[in-house]
């Protein structure tokens, strides 16, 4: 093989390895700061995997929200009417979190199958439900017809 034609075989051998470090360091990245939404049931069936970043979402069950007054800490119920996952979260909620409305909360589950919140997002207005919310309500909806229950109207 002839010098100048073995330098250009070194070179697109180095291109080609440059490219596939950077092809897989990007995957690794976008597999590392991907973060998808469950909805309570799949929470409660056990299809959200354990102590990794996800949204979890739905309508803040009545009744549900406990605060320690000596602190941030809150701890409220997350439902779609079919299944309830347990929220905790240490912080400031959104001004228009309230018992009865959507929410979308990022953070990891435990353990305890409680989600561990680090990060919780309200509906902004009146009419606004959250799609990922919105949708897993839909289905819930579609299993109680199934099943012959009722649904509240959200």
């Amino acid at each position: 093989m002839n010098p100048a034609r073995k330098r250009k075989l070194t070179i697109v051998l180095f291109l080609l390895a440059g490219v596939a470090v950077a092809v897989g360091l990007t995957t690794y990245a976008f597999r590392q700061n991907i973060n998808l939404f469950y909805d309570p049931t799949q929470i409660a069936e056990g299809e959200a995997p354990v102590n990794v970043r996800i949204r979890a979402g739905g309508m803040v069950e009545e009744g549900s929200v406990k605060r320690d007054p000596d602190s941030l800490k809150v701890q409220f119920r997350v439902t779609d009417y079919s299944s309830s996952v347990t929220v905790r979260y240490e912080g400031i909620l959104p001004d228009l979190f309230a018992e009865g409305q959507g929410v979308v909360a990022t953070g990891q589950l435990n353990e305890n199958r409680e989600f561990v919140a680090s990060e919780v997002l309200a509906k902004h207005d009146e009419q606004y439900m959250p799609p990922e919310v919105s949708e897993a309500l839909e289905r819930s909806a579609a299993r109680a017809r199934e099943e012959g229950r009722e649904m509240p109207q959200y």
